[in-house]
């Protein structure tokens, strides 16, 4: 269990973070010198080891219960090492409990890729952010953009993923929600993990009417699921109203059943530390019933894992 002074007891799982060490030099996005193009604009300040004891010391004085890496764009040369890298992490701290790996379905060699990570015993389930468009006004019904979940050869590899129990994390755009939802309706037997919240980005009350309605077109296929998460707003600062709305209408459209907490650390830890954000997400669903928190924070992410955890019902 975990408990914070003056707070309730409350199991938590932590369903998206990232580990890595620069000097390995598997990171080409982390390496000195290098900025590239990021939605949260310059992220220098998470140009820094994070391992699985500046983890723990950045919860404090919340305990995670288990935590799942995220594949962080390791270097594409080595595919499978970021897997090996988080299997010794594994063995040698008991940290993280899981983790999605990195696949690129719409390349020719996506079905041996897939193969080779579903037999890492850690990995669940793989990430590849399919193209979109930079703009919610550049997306249309009958677009057929290559490299979008649309794209043929992207499903080609996609198909290969119920065959070795895997699921899917999705990090796009909201506007492209329509396209997952394509995808959960022709591959019934895949889940479609939403990383983000389905990034809505900007606070304005017309941007999130644009984004509840294409939470909806998702949240009404079975087969997927949402981590809050990644709500930082360049510019913007990061309050507990600011992201009100955000986490409880994920919460409210998916069902605390198909929601899950996730920090997205340490990249939001650039908008607020690690206590402050746990204690946020606690604040905001402090009205909501029991059961739906123990879902929100620990349950459907285990269930989504499939994490063993002590005392979790």
């Amino acid at each position: 269990m975990t408990r914070r002074a003056g707070a309730e007891t409350v199991q938590i799982v932590d369903a998206h973070c990232h580990m890595w060490d620069l000097s390995l030099g598997k990171h080409p996005w982390l390496a000195e010198g290098v900025l590239h193009p990021h939605r949260y604009g310059d992220y220098s300040a998470v140009k820094r080891n994070y391992l699985p004891a500046d983890y723990r010391a950045a919860t404090r004085p919340w305990t995670i219960a288990a935590a799942v890496h995220m594949e962080a764009e390791w270097t594409p040369d080595d595919p499978l090492g970021e897997a090996r890298w988080i299997a010794d992490l594994h063995a040698k701290t008991g940290f993280p409990a899981a983790m999605a790996a990195q696949v690129w379905l719409d390349r020719p060699e996506a079905q041996d890729l897939i193969a080779a990570q579903a037999a890492f015993p850690l990995v669940r389930s793989l990430r590849h952010k399919p193209r979109a468009f930079a703009r919610a006004a550049d997306w249309h019904e009958g677009h057929a953009l290559p490299g979008s979940m649309r794209c043929p050869d992207f499903r080609r590899g996609y198909a290969g993923l119920a065959a070795h129990g895997l699921h899917f994390e999705l990090q796009t755009p909201f506007w492209h929600l329509p396209d997952a939802a394509e995808l959960a309706r022709d591959f019934p037997d895949t889940m479609i993990v939403i990383n983000h919240a389905g990034v809505p980005g900007s606070r304005d009350p017309a941007v999130l009417a644009q984004w509840r309605r294409a939470l909806s077109v998702a949240a009404a296929r079975p087969n997927i699921r949402i981590k809050v998460s990644g709500l930082g707003v360049p510019g913007e600062a990061w309050t507990t109203e600011a992201q009100r709305e955000v986490i409880l209408t994920c919460i409210e459209t998916f069902g605390a059943g198909r929601a899950m907490f996730a920090s997205n650390m340490p990249v939001d830890g650039m908008f607020r530390s690690f206590p402050d954000l746990i204690a946020d997400f606690m604040a905001v669903t402090s009205d909501l019933p029991e059961a739906d928190r123990r879902a929100f924070f620990a349950g459907t992410a285990a269930d989504t894992y499939g994490l063993d955890l002590p005392g979790l019902t």
